[in-house]
């Protein structure tokens, strides 16, 4: 966190967010890779190119390992841990970091740092402590943070000594209202301690017709050099009967209060807007996003106005390619590397599929990669029907998944391409197939079934192709269609050939 007060002094300090015990499920194994460079806000490079990577491993039910490492030409640091499910007492992790780093005209420095995470839910009383933690670090540890900024101004200041963190919430069901505390305290080795304190309340509740209104009120404290700030922060939000959003903050601190109006709309499915105005000290402000879910990128748009500083525009995409033995497709993506599901429409093309947000479309391979599934959590993908092609019928549009973090998953859906058409079906002695007879196309999947005096609605037609008519395990027959068929005949005539017995016996 950075202040910059009116007189030009500026406050710096370090929050930790809140950061769950490492557990990972027994047997499986997860790692991640990464590359990258150092650089500032203004895009000016600040250090040297660096690899990185975290790997853990679910030993049982009860106890897990992890580890990671970061480095680069000056600067290395490794770390190793444990972590252990203690069922209704919560869970338990330790690790150890051990940092290396070489600053211009001194030898190595290096050191450690120690930490210990616990985390428990109380279901009786709807409360759960979401981080309780504790590390210390030796003088010689440096985080690549403090290296980068020792690297750069040629001092060592400010290095973490021990830190304490705290966070606790609280639901309240029967009056719709939710409690949120967090506590940091953080000694250093050469400057003053900091404190932080936050307390926020959440609630929801009906407004006349105006549903699920929510205000939530969150009041600040930090203690930083002798300095002490308080800040206080409300906000609320208004549904609207259209779907739209129309919503209010207010950001109150010494320096500043700012006032800002919002309003959130969608203009379909997959894109949506929102505009705002607001005011400081400095005078009027406005802002204005767009956002389009595309099948392979996430596309935004933004405009900013601030009274007498500065105009801006932005336009960013993200998405990504997942390949797997099961085939695979670019997609839009919400985190990078997070989970996917990896769904399959049997080869056909243009199906829309739904999680969490808006459908994505079947590439040409039938394969399509749903990025919005929730980790260790159940989840559901499953056919938009209502937006399904006119000759694409789904025999199954729904199927589930629960998948570690990370994790790609595969399923299939079992879908039906071609033309429908109302037959009637006949024998050669002029019979017809039996009422209730199956409907069967060349990969077994059911394409209608025998009404009265032969007559069926058929799906998944296409030309020249065969289908099969079973009833009873010994009986049967086959339709071969035309090369041309015409859909709109209301009753397009169709011979059945029964089936000769090694067809039948290789049914």
């Amino acid at each position: 966190v950075k202040i910059e007060e009116q007189d030009g002094t500026v406050q710096e300090y370090q929050l930790d967010t809140a950061n769950l015990p490492y557990l990972t499920r027994p047997g499986q194994i997860q790692y991640k890779l990464a590359m990258g460079q150092p650089n500032s806000v203004d895009r000016h490079k600040e250090g040297d190119n660096f690899i990185t990577g975290e790997f853990s491993w679910g030993v049982n039910n009860g106890w897990s390992l992890f580890s990671g490492l970061i480095g680069s030409k000056n600067y290395q640091a490794i770390s190793a841990g444990i972590g252990r499910d203690l069922l209704a007492f919560g869970a338990l992790s330790f690790d150890v970091t051990q940092s290396f780093a070489r600053l211009a005209g001194e030898n190595t420095i290096n050191g450690g740092s120690y930490r210990v995470s616990y985390a428990k839910r109380f279901d009786a009383i709807d409360s759960q402590i979401q981080f309780a933690g504790y590390r210390f670090s030796e003088r010689d540890f440096m985080s690549m943070s403090d290296f980068l900024q020792a690297a750069k101004t040629g001092i060592r200041y400010g290095g973490s000594k021990e830190l304490y963190t705290i966070s606790l919430s609280k639901n309240f069901r029967d009056i719709g209202m939710s409690v949120y505390l967090n506590y940091n305290h953080q000694t250093y080795w050469d400057k003053p301690e900091n404190n932080y304190y936050s307390l926020t309340l959440s609630k929801y509740f009906d407004v006349g017709a105006i549903k699920n209104v929510s205000v939530n009120l969150s009041a600040n404290r930090s203690m930083y050099n002798g300095v002490t700030d308080d800040s206080v922060y409300l906000s609320t939000s208004f549904p609207l009967s259209n779907g739209a959003n129309m919503g209010y903050s207010l950001n109150s601190s010494r320096y500043d209060t700012v006032n800002r109006v919002t309003y959130h709309d969608r203009i379909n499915e997959r894109t949506n807007y929102q505009l705002g105005v607001g005011s400081n000290r400095k005078g009027a402000s406005g802002t204005a996003y767009l956002t389009h879910q595309g099948d392979t990128a996430r596309v935004s748009g933004n405009a900013s106005y601030a009274n007498n500083q500065y105009t801006a525009f932005g336009l960013s995409a993200t998405g990504g390619i997942t390949l797997t033995a099961e085939g695979g497709g670019a997609h839009r993506m919400s985190v990078p590397g997070g989970t996917r599901l990896l769904v399959g429409t049997d080869g056909i093309a243009n199906v829309p599929v739904k999680g969490f947000g808006a459908p994505v479309t079947t590439n040409v391979f039938g394969k399509a990669v749903v990025g919005d599934i929730s980790s260790y959590y159940r989840s559901k993908a499953q056919i938009d029907l209502n937006a399904l092609p006119d000759d694409v019928d789904a025999q199954q549009s729904v199927v589930q998944v629960t998948l570690t973090e990370g994790a790609v998953g595969y399923r299939e859906f079992a879908v039906v391409a071609g033309q429908k058409a109302m037959t009637v079906l006949r024998l050669p002695d002029g019979s017809y197939p039996p009422f209730g007879a199956q409907i069967l196309n060349a990969k077994g999947q059911s394409t209608g079934i025998v009404g009265d005096s032969g007559s069926a609605y058929i799906s998944g037609i296409e030309p020249n192709s065969l289908m099969t008519i079973q009833w009873g395990d010994d009986d049967g027959c086959q339709v071969a269609f035309p090369e041309s068929i015409d859909i709109n005949n209301p009753s397009l005539l169709l011979q059945c050939t029964p089936l000769t017995a090694k067809q039948l016996a290789q049914r």
